[in-house]
C-alpha cells in the first residue's frame, strides 16, 4: 500500500517539475493510460497554481535574492521575453509543457501579467494535449518494440 502510494506520489511530483516525465516513466511503474494523463494534468496545474499565484512574491522577495543586478536583462530572461512576445499567451501555454518547466512558463506568464483565467485555461487545455500525445506516443513506441521496461 505504501510502495502504491508513493509511486503515485513520485511520479506527481515530478510531473510538477517536468510534465514529460510521467509518461516516460508512468508504463514502468505499472500504470495505465489513463493513470498517466491524470497525473501529468494534476503535477502541471499544481505548479501553474502555485506559481501563478506565488509568482509576484517569487519576482519580488525570491529573484533579487538570486540576481544581483536586476535592471540588467540575461540571455535567459531575453528568450523569455522574446517567446512571450513572439506567441503571447497561447504560444506561451502551449510551449510550457513541452519547451519550459511548469514552473518557468507560470512564473513568465505571471511576470508579465497574463490573466490567470486564461493562464489556467491554456495550461490546462494544452496540459491534456501534451500528455494525451506523449502518453500514446511512450505506449506506441512500446508497442512496435522501440521502448521496453523490465517490470
Amino acid at each position: 500500500m505504501l510502495t502504491e502510494i508513493l509511486k503515485y506520489l513520485g511520479l506527481y511530483l515530478l510531473a510538477c517539475l517536468k510534465s514529460i516525465f510521467p509518461p516516460l516513466l508512468g508504463p514502468a511503474a505499472g500504470l495505465n493510460p489513463l493513470e498517466i494523463i491524470l497525473i501529468t494534468i494534476a503535477g502541471l496545474m499544481t505548479s501553474v497554481f502555485i506559481f501563478t499565484f506565488l509568482g509576484e512574491k517569487i519576482k519580488k522577495q525570491v529573484i533579487p535574492f538570486f540576481v544581483k543586478n536586476p535592471k540588467r536583462f540575461s540571455k535567459k530572461s531575453r528568450r523569455m521575453v522574446t517567446i512571450w512576445r513572439r506567441y503571447g499567451i497561447i504560444g506561451v501555454c502551449f510551449l510550457t509543457p513541452l519547451i519550459l518547466s511548469p514552473p518557468g512558463g507560470a512564473l513568465l506568464v505571471a511576470a508579465v501579467g497574463a490573466p490567470r483565467k486564461q493562464v489556467f485555461l491554456y495550461m490546462l487545455l494544452f496540459g491534456i494535449f501534451w500528455s494525451v500525445i506523449w502518453t500514446f506516443s511512450v505506449d506506441w513506441l512500446m508497442d512496435i518494440g522501440l521502448l521496453r521496461f523490465k517490470g
